[in-house]
């Protein structure tokens, strides 16, 4: 069962540094930091999107993004990797009794 909660975990952090890149990621392609033309830069784009979108999008329902003229603060990332979070620590809190 411990090896489980690892596997959960190791996911779970994976998954929690793929949403830090795909901010970054987001921020450098919105103001045009990289070159959105260069076939790498695309399918890496292309594959963080689709690999973190499914969790995103409903946050996003929830809690759209907010912002002025110049710029949209979409903050549904944090949101999620704070539910990533709440849930890494109950694992933890369950690995510990169990």
């Amino acid at each position: 069962m411990n090896l489980v909660f690892r596997i959960i975990k190791l996911i779970l952090n994976l998954y929690t540094e793929i949403i830090i890149i795909r901010a970054i990621f987001s921020f450098l392609y919105t103001y045009g930091i990289i070159n959105t033309s260069h076939m790498l830069v695309e399918s890496l784009g292309q594959f963080l999107y689709n690999f973190t979108e499914p969790c995103l999008k409903p946050i996003r329902k929830i809690i759209p993004p907010f912002g002025g003229m110049f710029a949209n603060i979409d903050i549904s990332p944090i949101i999620l990797l704070i539910i990533i979070s709440m849930l890494q620590y109950s694992l933890k809190s369950i690995t510990y009794y169990w």
